[in-house]
């Protein structure tokens, strides 16, 4: 420990047990030291939480959580706070697992930037317990409601009366929408907002995916077969597997069918086509989440509101005039 830091054993000794005589900057070098090797802190200092900073995510494949990590982290360490980032991975340790780990690192807060506070059905106990310890917490886009924690969204509504209003302008009359879960509140109000928009929407034009290219695959491929000539999904991941969908049933994008992605995360203009999609604010949403758990690291009382972000269309290669004719199938 001593070695680790640079400093002798009766210095540690000394900080553990709060005794005078060790600059403040040895001090929490000290701190940070344990907090890093994992030691938990003696009684005495426990109320003096690390300047460590959870940042949960629920995968790294999808860019967009990789962009938010970036911007989130770049925040903290402005303010002098150390992003600890925590990734789920099938089989690995779980949402509930890294939020027991972060306490025990007496983390100063949490922000989770999707999770499963965004699934109606999932487990919540982790985020009772954050809120009964009084630990920071931001969420980052929709969540359940009743958790009591700030969160930053991108205007789910917007974004997908962005994308049906371009699809009806191209004089696309079957739009067929690829959602997340069923218990999956952004998807849920993207769901709502569709439903508001075209007035009327078949319930076979709705199609349910996990969030990958292969989950758009296969819901874009059924709604290809009943139909639809234009596609709205839930993330960019699932419109690139609308597009393998169509190229495999031997349909040209965008001439034939048109798809719509949301996020506009990286090499989204690499593609082929480039895909049109509707671009989460990353930078403005990650800043005001890092705003908004530095005010409650502050002591200040924040309102468990919900900011909401302005999305914007992305007009790019992957759409285009709706057909005359029926795809061929």
């Amino acid at each position: 420990m001593a070695k680790k830091v640079g400093v002798s054993e009766a210095t540690v000794s000394r900080v553990l047990n709060d005794k005078p005589g060790v600059s403040e900057a040895t001090r929490q070098a000290v701190l940070s030291a344990l907090d890093v090797l994992g030691y938990e802190r003696p009684t005495q200092l426990r109320g003096e939480r690390a300047r460590l900073v959870g940042l949960v995510l629920p995968e790294l494949q999808n860019p967009i959580f990789p962009a938010f990590a970036e911007v989130i982290g770049g925040a903290l360490a402005q303010l002098g706070l150390t992003p600890v980032l925590c990734t789920q991975t099938k089989g690995g340790v779980s949402e509930a697992d890294y939020v027991t780990l972060l306490l025990q690192q007496q983390v100063s807060g949490v922000v989770f930037a999707g999770g499963l506070y965004a699934q109606a059905d999932a487990p919540h106990d982790h985020y009772r317990e954050l809120a009964d310890r009084n630990i920071p917490v931001v969420l980052v886009n929709a969540a359940i409601e009743h958790l009591g924690f700030p969160g930053v969204s991108c205007d789910d509504a917007v974004a997908v009366e962005q994308a049906w209003r371009h699809l009806a302008s191209l004089g696309h009359e079957r739009i067929g929408l690829v959602l997340g879960p069923g218990d999956h509140v952004p998807s849920a109000r993207k769901l709502a907002a569709a439903r508001s928009v075209a007035g009327e929407l078949p319930e076979e034009h709705v199609a349910r995916a996990i969030f990958s290219i292969e989950g758009g695959h296969a819901a874009a491929s059924r709604l290809i077969d009943r139909g639809v000539t234009g596609i709205i999904c839930a993330s960019d991941p699932l419109a690139l597997g609308a597009i393998r969908a169509a190229r495999r049933k031997g349909l040209d994008v965008p001439s034939e069918i048109s798809v719509v992605g949301y996020d506009d995360s990286a090499f989204m203009n690499c593609t082929e086509p480039p895909l049109t999609t509707v671009r989460q604010p990353i930078e403005a949403m990650g800043r005001a989440a890092v705003e908004l758990l530095n005010a409650q690291i502050a002591g200040t009382v924040v309102a468990a509101e919900e900011l909401l972000f302005e999305p914007e269309l992305v007009v790019r290669g992957s759409t285009a005039q709706a057909p005359r004719h029926s795809p061929r199938r």
